[in-house]
């Protein structure tokens, strides 16, 4: 088995020992070295080439942010950012995704985190995550833009000769005058996705749309903020009760499953803390199977980067249970095809497309 070998980027001594401590626990990890700032980061990926980098935000010489920037510019290497879940780190994330960082781990407590063992598992799981990751979609150019793409080639269907357990929906049988609901989900990548997609579509989009994005409490509401203010499309943190509206985009908060209930006026968002589905709160999964139960709509899923099989079930329970357009992002442009293979998997994923291609193929089935 072939160890990923890691590099450390942070300016406390104390914690580039405990993340090393951290990592090391897992066989499948070797690190490869540590650095006390960015300047020594780029040497010392120059001279070791790890396959991932742990990255503190705040470091004094050449900081998390800037050496971030060089990094992909220069040789790109999949990156890990450890970052404070203030309202600024949460910001500063979002930052460093658009530059090209794979992903994130909020610390639990400021710049020191000396209770950082309590999310170990989870720095462990990103670093294995990150070495999957398609570095090429990573440092493709994300372009900010509030003009709809043309629609380009995109894919027909996985094995379309396959037998499958459920009744296939084609396009044909789509009921274009019906009322409609968007429900997305994805993981690792994802803002990046999420901003390439939404963007994309109209203010006057006749459909709610339900998005869940993998992230911890405190970066949601950010990301929310961040979209909204470069769509068409109102883009929020959902909140417990609301009602749904077509034109809004609904992104269930970090910590918490989004699901949706008739109302007396229609259907409203509730929000649970029960316990995740396999390691995810909020879960694809519940979203979809909650979704699966409205009646009097037709929905789109949409299922892009990420890694694991979050949104496969939840993609069954909804084929099962009435109109369902399904959407998988193609491998080509997947940060990671982890959660678009699962779902296309199933032989239930109507349209598998490049991510320039989705918001224009939501927009077909609406």
């Amino acid at each position: 088995m072939q160890k990923i070998r890691t590099l450390i980027v942070d300016d406390s001594a104390f914690m580039r020992k405990l993340i090393k401590d951290i990592l090391s626990a897992s066989p499948r990890i070797e690190i490869l070295g540590t650095a006390r700032n960015g300047e020594e980061a780029l040497k010392k990926i120059e001279e070791g080439r790890p396959d991932v980098v742990t990255m503190d935000v705040e470091m004094p010489v050449l900081n998390g942010m800037d050496a971030l920037k060089i990094i992909m510019n220069e040789a790109p290497v999949p990156v890990v950012m450890l970052s404070s879940t203030t309202k600024e780190g949460a910001e500063n994330t979002l930052k460093a995704i658009q530059y090209g960082a794979a992903d994130f781990v909020a610390k639990p407590s400021g710049s020191i985190s000396l209770d950082l063992e309590k999310i170990g598992q989870e720095l462990i799981q990103k670093v294995l995550s990150a070495s999957k990751v398609n570095i090429k979609n990573l440092t493709r150019p994300q372009t900010i833009t509030k003009k709809a793409h043309q629609q380009t080639k995109g894919y027909s269907k996985i094995d379309p000769d396959k037998e499958i357990l459920i009744e296939e929906q084609t396009a044909s049988d789509w009921e274009i005058s019906s009322k409609k609901l968007v429900c997305i989900g994805t993981s690792t990548g994802g803002p990046r996705a999420l901003q390439n997609v939404l963007t994309k579509l109209p203010a006057g989009i006749k459909a709610p749309i339900l998005i869940v994005q993998h992230m911890p409490p405190g970066f949601t509401k950010s990301l929310a903020d961040r979209l909204n203010s470069i769509c068409h499309i109102t883009v929020k943190e959902a909140e417990d009760g609301e009602a749904l509206k077509e034109g809004i985009a609904y992104i269930a908060p970090g910590g918490s499953h989004l699901k949706v209930s008739s109302g007396t006026k229609g259907p409203v968002i509730k929000l649970d803390l029960s316990a995740p589905e396999n390691g995810h709160r909020p879960s694809v999964d519940i979203m979809f199977e909650s979704a699966a139960d409205l009646s009097g709509f037709s929905k789109i899923t949409v299922i892009m980067t990420g890694m694991g099989a979050d949104g496969t079930n939840g993609l069954i329970a909804m084929k099962k249970k009435g109109p369902v357009m399904a959407i998988a992002e193609s491998e080509e442009t997947s940060v990671v095809f982890g959660m678009p293979k699962a779902a296309i998997a199933t032989k239930l994923v109507d349209e598998v497309q490049n991510l320039d291609c989705i918001a224009n193929t939501i927009m077909k089935y609406i």
